[in-house]
């Protein structure tokens, strides 16, 4: 019996895990165990991380049971192993974890809108993959009763782009971009202001990468939200820092008020979840007098999820399109949306609602 840890308590990925019947382990981006070994010891990954991932892809064996958690006390599933360990690219990004190996899990109990909750500790914190030894837990299972069709249904299919290769490549390039962009009808002169600050965006994201800072969310608006928002054409005008509690809003035409409120931009800080914060500029979205708002963008200076509505209607959960300027992709089929191309024209001032 294993635990399994979906992220942390800022940014979790427990639905993405029980969405895709599997569990998902990092960090992935240098391709599948044991052929990555090297790279990430090069890298700096220390040995001890070596050997989770060892465990994870060696040691987890068809019908051993995972328990899901969050933190030391939260329960989000339970299910067996199946098959075989797989890398796959697709998992390279999910909400900024750079996951990627990848263990199918047939999922016998789920939480249903809140999960199963014991005590603080009753779990082990540390390592994102370790033997499951709490007796207490282990009784709470057994006292389960798993329906038939749990333990005998088929498990989801992943993605026809999943495949087990380190050759497969779903990143997308900037002149790729450009072009897309060109052929749905924005403006040269916008794309080449793009192209051109988007360089300087990238090297700035990367450096926060590599260094592990962490910009305050005013830092982050200065440096990375409001340049890539001015470079797809937004003026100052139509932009509001910290306008009635909205982050950052962006108004269709001037004045700057509710029934010109075109997009709800909320800014988390690095490191936290933006996917999740789509609640939170939802609710800015959905004031009386805002029924104009029909995108939401939720980012972190770096990742961008881009939510959009029909005029009377509600914001579907999941994003429409996600953009990672550190690696632009042309879709993300585990989350179910467009890539980076979409993700730009949805942000830009002269989208409209088709």
């Amino acid at each position: 019996m294993w635990q399994f840890a979906a992220g942390d308590s800022n940014r979790s990925y427990q639905d993405v895990c029980l969405r895709w019947d599997a569990i998902i382990f990092g960090p992935g981006y240098a391709g599948p165990w044991p052929e990555c070994e090297a790279r990430l010891l090069a890298d700096g990954r220390t040995p001890k991380k070596m050997e989770i991932v060892r465990k994870f892809a060696e040691d987890t064996s068809e019908g051993d049971l995972v328990f899901l958690r969050l933190g030391t006390s939260e329960i989000y599933g339970v299910g067996e192993v199946v098959g075989d360990y797989a890398w796959f690219d697709d998992f390279g990004d999910i909400d900024g974890w750079h996951l990627g190996h990848v263990r199918r899990v047939r999922w016998l109990w789920r939480y249903d809108g809140s999960p199963q909750r014991f005590e603080t500790y009753t779990l082990k914190l540390g390592d994102t993959l370790q033997p499951m030894t709490s007796e207490v837990v282990s009784e709470w299972f057994d006292g389960l009763t798993i329906p038939e069709e749990m333990r005998s249904r088929s498990l989801q299919k992943l993605p026809a782009t999943c495949v087990p290769s380190a050759d497969t490549k779903l990143d997308i390039s900037m002149d790729t971009i450009a072009n897309s962009l060109f052929d749905e009808g924005v403006a040269a002169g916008s794309i080449d202001a793009l192209v051109s600050g988007m360089d300087e965006l990238k090297r700035i994201a990367s450096w926060y990468d590599r260094s592990d800072t962490s910009p305050s969310e005013s830092e982050t608006i200065a440096y990375l939200v409001v340049p890539l928002l001015r470079a797809l054409g937004w003026t100052p005008q139509r932009m509001a820092v910290e306008w009635n509690h909205v982050d950052l809003a962006l108004f269709s035409q001037m004045p700057r008020q509710d029934d010109n409120l075109a997009v709800a931009v909320e800014v988390k800080k690095r490191g936290l979840s933006c996917l999740n914060a789509k609640s939170q500029a939802e609710r800015y979205a959905e004031e009386p007098g805002r029924e104009g708002c029909l995108r939401l963008i939720v980012t972190d200076g770096i990742r961008y999820g881009v939510y959009v509505r029909r005029s009377g209607e509600a914001f579907l959960d999941g994003p429409t399109a996600y953009l990672n300027l550190n690696r632009m992709m042309s879709a993300y089929s585990i989350l179910e949306c467009d890539g980076a191309a979409e993700a730009l024209r949805l942000m830009a001032p002269d989208w409209s609602e088709p």
